[in-house]
């Protein structure tokens, strides 16, 4: 089994910024993807950004220069730095980690960013 715990996020005007922090523990295999979804009220879970552990990275397109996703692989924490934040980042953000080809996954508590001024 994995945990995954959350840190970050909050309310933040527009045009700022945010860090979010991950931090797995458990049974975690040497390949993995770890990343970040998130939710709006009503609406799916959409993909944000993901990161395998060899280091390849993925980005929704709404994002992509704006967002950065690292990962710490010897702590096995994955981290989404969110700058120029706009109103329709609003949404709750979700941890996630697949590993087992794809046969395990894990969600974070999810954690609430509200961008407004």
């Amino acid at each position: 089994q994995v945990q995954l715990v959350e840190s970050g996020g909050g309310l933040v005007q527009p045009g700022g910024s945010l860090r979010l922090s991950c931090a797995a523990s458990g049974r975690i295999f040497s390949f993995n993807y770890m990343g970040w979804y998130r939710q709006v009220l009503g609406k799916q879970r959409e993909l944000v950004a993901v990161v395998t552990s060899g280091g390849v990275i993925n980005y929704e397109d709404n994002v992509k220069g704006r967002f950065t996703i690292s990962r710490d692989t010897a702590k096995n924490t994955v981290y989404l730095q969110m700058n120029s934040l706009k109103p329709e980042d609003t949404a709750v953000y979700y941890c996630n980690l697949r590993q087992n080809a794809g046969r395990d996954v894990y969600w974070g508590q999810g954690t609430q960013v509200t961008v407004s001024s």
